[in-house]
């Protein structure tokens, strides 16, 4: 294994592992919170009461245009860049020792993208604060990205294997709804029987909503690859608003609803106070 996590006094000095910590913690609850409202809004449609499908742009905008929406934007924003702090020190530092075998690379990896992503999300709230302007769905933003990937040198195969890798990150989040080891990342020992209880429930509920969600994500980002046409690709709003027109689509959409509104409970309620971090990484 690898023991880079307890080797790299400039990052991880006392001072610094314990602003990583409360800004991986705000990041997980800022996380979560963004899920809980893709989850809510998605329910909405669900239960045919009107709104839309929407993923984390529409999730910010639905958070801009509440009361005090602008302070609870930045609050969003801060935490979206204290996740990205938090995964982006995960692929740098391997404080989990993933370490550096062909399985453990691939996980840093998927670390840093996420890093990326969510310091995109962060300048997004950021920017509609600034602008006091809203966002979208973000399939207009899967459909752009898509094409620029596609535009490059053996585009389309590029965004064939992104298809793929999202795809297999979907099996994994079936995987850890299955097997349930996300809950080998909490500090048990700090809690009751009760919370260990509900933290497997929502958790499985959760990342069996999200391989849903990658899955669809996966399988049309392969069709955009196929026929050389980004605007087959979805984000997860698209990917939602699909799930909805298929046989028995309320039901099935609501049942996604109510798996990522538990996923955000899940990161804001259970992540955010007893995911292991950095030095806690190793507490029982």
């Amino acid at each position: 294994m690898n023991a880079t996590a307890t080797t790299n006094p400039s990052i991880l000095n006392p001072e610094h592992r314990r602003w990583i910590e409360l800004l991986a913690r705000c990041g997980y609850a800022a996380k979560g919170f963004v899920y809980a409202i893709i989850g809510g809004l998605a329910l909405q449609v669900a239960l045919s009461e009107g709104g839309q499908t929407s993923g984390p742009q529409g999730a910010l905008s639905t958070i801009a245009s509440q009361p005090f929406g602008q302070f609870l934007l930045i609050a969003v924003g801060i935490g979206l860049f204290g996740y990205s702090l938090w995964r982006i020190v995960q692929a740098a530092v391997d404080p989990e020792n993933k370490g550096t075998d062909a399985q453990g690379i691939a996980t840093r990896i998927g670390y840093a993208c996420s890093g990326v992503v969510y310091t995109l999300l962060g300048i997004e709230a950021i920017r509609m604060v600034l602008s006091g302007a809203g966002g979208g769905s973000g399939s207009s933003s899967a459909e752009h990205w898509t094409g620029k990937l596609m535009s490059q040198p053996f585009g389309p195969s590029l965004v064939a294997i992104l298809g793929i890798a999202i795809i297999g990150t979907g099996l994994y989040q079936f995987y850890r709804a299955y097997s349930a080891k996300f809950q080998e990342m909490l500090l048990s020992g700090q809690m009751s029987t009760t919370e260990l209880k509900w933290s497997e429930r929502v958790g499985r509920a959760g990342f069996s909503a999200r391989g849903v969600v990658y899955l669809i994500m996966g399988g049309f980002l392969l069709v955009a690859a196929f026929r050389s046409n980004p605007d087959e690709a979805m984000g997860i709003g698209q990917s939602l608003s699909y799930l909805s027109k298929q046989s028995y689509g309320p039901w099935l959409l609501g049942l996604v609803a109510v798996g990522l509104s538990a996923y955000g409970i899940f990161a804001a309620a259970i992540l955010s106070r007893y995911r292991r971090i950095l030095a806690n990484q190793h507490a029982q």
